[in-house]
């Protein structure tokens, strides 16, 4: 399945997080304005993005990336 894949993806490649979504689905992706996916994070976290805006799906993935940044600074910024 598409989200089987990205958890590969997400463990093979090492990544902080990877968007799964289907393109080809009806209504989202490619020839729509609308999106729908998940967001699978490192930590086995998933946040699912239901169809929305692409602008709106674009800031939620945006709103994790700086949710994921700030965290590794503070991680880094405690002693010991």
């Amino acid at each position: 399945s598409l989200r089987e894949n990205a958890e590969a993806k997400l463990r093979v490649k090492k990544l902080d997080m990877i968007v799964a979504n289907d393109v080809s689905a009806a209504g989202v992706g490619f020839g729509s304005d609308r999106n729908a996916g998940h967001l699978l994070l490192a930590g086995g976290d998933v946040v699912e993005l239901p169809a929305m805006t692409k602008a709106a799906f674009a800031d939620r993935i945006l709103d994790a990336v700086g949710d994921a940044v700030r965290g590794s600074r503070k991680r880094r910024a405690r002693p010991g």
